[in-house]
């Protein structure tokens, strides 16, 4: 008798065919486009997907063809495998591109799981997030008839074990540089005004999960500068989540920054090129002497044992 462990996450290309894939999946997610009516929805993907994927494509060429949370997400299973050990069976999930949650209902068959946790791997809930990937899981187990016991991992922005791995990323990320020469910026995946007026705790939970951090930072007598919260990824005519990255590192002109992905446990696109590569560029161009992004926690000793002690604490 087993217990499965499938970590979930919205995904990733995972080599620049599925770029067009990953971008149709996403924008038709009613969570991501939030109209009511179906078919306005698959037009709305049609014509972002369309005018998008080019694009696309050329930013993942630059960060070797791919997206790198698939190679990430596999290292972490295997680590948090063996942490757990023999009575538990580890593999993942994405929403928008392979390995699908069909495919790790799949692995399961003939391996006697008499529980699953699900483990969506969003620090702080979001109905796009959060909401999202649960919802796929329970679609799919639904059309599969797989029917077994569920518990789901609740979000994890306020874990003390996981905030240390966050601080340690930073403090990495510094190396010998001082910390009160930096602004330090926290920076989350931006969304809609909207969606958040309509209840979604999102935006509530970044800024105490700032406020968290400071505190842990503050008793290891890492003094920044000051402080900063930040949204990336903006996209379309709607208003979203402010300040905007671009704006936070503007008003900052001339100054040192070090940006800690707040919203993401896995590095992406939006890490590794986004803040890495594109606002490497922005922040140039506004005279930023020194600009510098920690790692997010991918399959660092500190997340495993998070990981490992949070499915344990749950079953």
């Amino acid at each position: 008798m087993k217990k499965a462990v499938i970590l979930l996450n919205m995904g990733g290309p995972n080599n620049l065919d599925e770029v067009e894939v990953f971008l149709k999946n996403m924008f038709n997610d009613p969570n991501i486009i939030t109209v009511k009516n179906n078919l306005l929805r698959s037009i709305i993907a049609w014509m972002i997907t369309t005018s998008r994927k080019k694009i696309a494509r050329e930013n993942y060429s630059k960060i070797g063809g791919k997206s790198p949370i698939c190679g990430y997400t596999k290292q972490l299973v295997q680590k948090v495998q063996v942490a757990l050990g023999d009575d538990y069976y580890v593999t993942f999930a994405m929403c928008y591109t392979p390995p699908f949650s069909q495919d790790a209902i799949a692995e399961l068959e003939n391996k006697d799981i008499q529980e699953v946790i699900l483990f969506p791997l969003y620090p702080q809930y979001s109905t796009t997030t959060t909401k999202s990937s649960l919802e796929d899981f329970a679609k799919k187990a639904d059309e599969l008839f797989f029917d077994t016991k569920v518990t789901t991992i609740e979000p994890f922005f306020d874990n003390a074990l996981y905030n240390k791995s966050l601080v340690s990323n930073i403090k990495e990320a510094l190396k010998d540089k001082k910390a009160d020469d930096f602004e330090l910026i926290f920076s989350a995946h931006s969304l809609p005004q909207k969606i958040i007026d309509s209840g979604d705790p999102y935006q509530n939970q970044i800024e105490l999960h700032v406020k968290i951090i400071k505190e842990f930072l503050e008793e290891e007598d890492i003094n920044f500068a000051n402080t900063h919260i930040a949204y990336q990824s903006k996209l379309g005519p709607v208003k979203w989540l402010e300040p905007s990255l671009e704006d936070k590192i503007k008003s900052l002109s001339s100054k040192n920054i070090i940006i800690c992905p707040l919203s993401f446990t896995i590095d992406n696109s939006e890490t590794e090129f986004e803040l890495s590569i594109e606002y490497a560029e922005v922040a140039k161009d506004f005279g930023i002497k020194n600009y510098i992004v920690s790692k997010c926690p991918n399959d660092s000793e500190d997340f495993v044992k998070f990981i490992t002690q949070a499915v344990k604490n749950a079953v």
